[in-house]
């Protein structure tokens, strides 16, 4: 389902990172990086809600506005029952909207707050979404004392919060439209392939988007795709020519941009749910405010995994969602 918007737009935004994104190439772009996992805090958990606090504080700041003025908060993390998420919003004291859909969370949470803006039921909201590498590996996979191996085709969880401001006052970005994308599964097993999961569902909500905006891919001086990784990229590229006749142009992916690949010990790159807006909001927008870039596609990814599911040998899905950002030519 493809959506139009006509008065959404893009205010600020904010981006807090762990040590290992610090050592990555968009570093001196982060509002704030910690050199620790714990951000002086006693446990993974605790310390992923309190990015989330500062990263809403950070971007409070940027946009000049207090709590009160704030209509609603829409965030998410990946652990269960969005526990960073929740306890953050006792902190940060503005009506929650929390969302799950794994590594796409940061996109469908813009969507949502395009939608009710554009709706008129609110005038603005922040949107957050937070992913940290040991909370994260320790629920989904092993536990991080264990230092098993790991396979090639594995990705590296980022870990940092990330926040954007939405609303109704125009600015330099407008929220041009978005697409809800369909749960896609073509039966892989292998959670340690989590590009293979997503790059079918990347592609089906990007052929969903072109065909309902009627648009052709070089409309986009960009498209981003959120934690395929440098195997899932390629499948994705490959998918799209073969079933949908589309040949990516302008392209890449932010697991694949947000490590140093060949130097840092990440697997194939980036996941999580901060990998995309990390990237996007640190590197990407200012390049749409210095009109280096003026159409974006944001294509977050997200492998629907359950730990239950997977000991009951069952298929891993996934979803991905699409956001159209671009450069408000009507302000200077």
């Amino acid at each position: 389902m493809t959506v139009k918007y006509n008065n959404v737009y893009l205010n600020n935004t904010s981006t807090i990172s762990g040590p290992y994104e610090a050592q990555g190439p968009f570093n001196k772009y982060y509002d704030k990086s910690y050199d620790d996992l714990y951000f002086g805090n006693a446990t993974w958990e605790q310390a992923e809600s309190k990015i989330i606090v500062e990263s809403v504080d950070i971007l409070l700041n940027k946009v000049m506005k207090e709590k009160k003025d704030v209509n609603l908060h829409i965030s998410g993390d990946l652990l269960n029952q969005i526990v960073a998420t929740n306890y953050a919003s006792a902190s940060i004291g503005i009506p929650l909207i929390g969302i799950y859909s794994a590594c796409s969370t940061s996109v469908l949470g813009m969507i949502i707050g395009s939608n009710m803006i554009d709706a008129k039921q609110i005038n603005n909201c922040i949107v957050s979404a937070s992913s940290h590498n040991n909370g994260s590996e320790k629920q989904f996979r092993q536990p991080v004392e264990y230092g098993g191996p790991k396979r090639k085709t594995a990705t590296f969880t980022v870990t940092g919060a990330a926040s954007c401001f939405l609303s109704s006052t125009p600015s330099k970005i407008r929220i041009e439209s978005s697409t809800i994308g369909k749960v896609v599964d073509l039966g892989v097993t292998d959670s340690s392939h989590m590009g293979a999961v997503m790059a079918p569902s990347a592609a089906s909500t990007i052929y969903q988007h072109l065909r309902e905006t009627n648009r052709d891919i070089s409309y986009y001086d960009l498209v981003l795709t959120g934690d395929l990784g440098i195997y899932g990229k390629q499948i994705l590229k490959e998918y799209l020519d073969i079933e949908y006749h589309i040949k990516l142009k302008n392209y890449n992916d932010t697991a694949c941009m947000i490590y140093d690949i060949n130097k840092q010990p990440v697997y194939a790159g980036g996941s999580g749910i901060a990998c995309m807006p990390l990237v996007a909001y640190s590197y990407i927008i200012p390049k749409m405010l210095n009109k280096e870039i003026k159409r974006v596609l944001l294509v977050a990814t997200g492998a629907l995994l359950s730990q239950t599911m997977v000991n009951q040998k069952l298929t891993i899905p996934s979803v991905s969602h699409a956001i159209s950002l671009e450069v408000n030519d009507d302000l200077s």
